[in-house]
């Protein structure tokens, strides 16, 4: 078994140092746990169905990314992101940049649920306006950092929420709901800090050109807001998030032919190959597509395949009885932190933390009588937001090479990042009174 983990972590960082996919390393892990499970007398046909019991539960995470990248690329067509960069970029002053740059991100992760593409649209904007008005550049990838992992963490529309969701088997409008409960105190917190950041770290000069390319390029009247307003309705009254997400796509299509003027043939190439356009704005909003979630899709899969193998095989049994042990310490949500951050500097893939956390800590709950929803709470507070905490991780080093920063210059000023699990930590006997007296006694 230690040369299996052993073999497995030098594929992890030859991936990393080469470049190249992490799938190629859960590939050749799943090809080696499949050796280990068949001399510990398990049949290849055993595995199969030990492999497809996990990868069963992220059926509805494939579905709600590929739906996500047909979004995204319709969203950026029918002028939905482009009417929050033009009017979140009004409300900029110099005393208020990088609040306005954290709230402005926060706004468009929410609607897009990913800090990817968060970062790689209004980052790049908001970046832009930094160096050209005299901002400190590692600040300002803080902020946009800090306001693009909000709604990666509770955005409906979210990979990471959706995956925490069928980890943990609870509903994912549930777990938005407690997370915007849990997140709110950090949230305000981070929001003040970069207020007081704001005005010790004025910006020199607000560029118009960005504004101009903008209301030139798209109809920025109130059609192009329908796609998110109805996404936002639909979430409210709790529709499948997989639902909504079409009936949001399919009003961003026809706002995209009806107002925006483009062909139908041009918006449904888009919707599979993403948006690019010309220009200057290709810088801005290019992205989206189903192909553009091809690999995070099979990454997540091929990570639930894995899994489910090493759960069936019990070769994580050693790990599960450290772990255990750990929580019985330091309590359930400290022991969440210690091993997501230990994950995450291994393995450097909030995915992976997010299945690992959940197999790891799920016995040392249902032993303390914790809920599952405590469990996804849990993992969403400490796994899915720490992961960019490490340097060398892909949630963070991905998000600032976009914005031509370097990581350890940034990191400092990831706010959010440091406030939630901090704040959740100390308010967390607030939300679940009855479960963290049991575990005390």
């Amino acid at each position: 078994m230690i040369f299996c983990f052993a073999a497995f972590l030098a594929a992890v960082l030859v991936c990393l140092l080469t470049d190249s996919s992490i799938l190629l390393a859960i590939l050749l892990g799943v090809v080696l746990f499949c050796g280990l499970g068949l001399r510990r007398g398990f049949s290849l046909r055993e595995m199969a169905a030990m492999a497809w019991k996990k990868g069963r539960e992220a059926l509805i995470v494939v579905a709600v990314l590929l739906s996500i990248g047909v979004l995204s690329a319709l969203w950026r067509t029918s002028g939905t992101i482009a009417w929050f960069l033009y009017h979140g970029l009004q409300l900029i002053s110099p005393n208020t940049f990088l609040l306005v740059v954290f709230l402005l991100c926060a706004v468009l992760s929410i609607l897009l649920g990913t800090a990817f593409g968060v970062t790689g649209t209004a980052g790049v904007v908001l970046i832009t306006l930094a160096r050209a008005g005299g901002v400190d550049l590692g600040m300002t990838a803080g902020a946009i950092v800090s306001g693009a992992f909000f709604g990666d963490r509770m955005s409906p529309v979210s990979s990471s929420a959706a995956l925490v969701a069928a980890c943990t088997q609870t509903d994912l409008y549930s777990n938005v709901r407690q997370m915007a409960r849990t997140g709110a105190l950090p949230t305000v917190l981070t929001a003040g800090v970069f207020l007081l950041l704001s005005f010790r770290h004025p910006l020199s000069a607000v560029d118009p050109s960005v504004l101009e390319l903008l209301s030139g390029s798209f109809d920025l009247r109130w059609p192009a807001l329908a796609p998110a307003l109805l996404m936002l309705v639909l979430a409210l009254c709790r529709m499948p998030i997989v639902w909504a997400i079409v009936a949001s796509a399919v009003s961003a299509l026809g706002v995209s032919i009806w107002s925006q003027d483009v062909p139908l043939t041009e918006a449904l190439r888009t919707a599979v190959w993403g948006f690019a356009p010309q220009g200057a704005l290709a810088d801005i909003l290019s992205g989206g597509g189903l192909f553009s979630m091809a690999d995070a899709t099979l990454l997540i899969f091929s990570t639930c395949l894995y899994a489910g193998i090493l759960e069936g095989i019990h070769a994580l049994a050693p790990i599960e009885y450290q772990v255990e042990r750990l929580s019985s310490g330091i309590g359930r949500f400290p022991a969440a932190m210690v091993l997501s951050l230990g994950i995450d500097a291994v393995f450097c893939n909030q995915g992976v933390t997010i299945l690992m956390d959940e197999q790891l800590l799920a016995e040392s709950y249902r032993r303390d009588g914790a809920s599952r929803q405590e469990l996804a709470m849990d993992i969403a507070n400490s796994g899915v937001v720490m992961a960019a905490l490490v340097p060398w991780s892909v949630a963070l080093s991905v998000p600032m090479a976009m914005l031509e920063i370097e990581p350890l210059k940034g990191l400092p000023w990831c706010v959010l990042l440091y406030l939630l699990p901090l704040c959740y930590l100390a308010t967390k006997r607030w939300f679940y009174p009855q479960k963290e007296r049991c575990r005390a006694v």
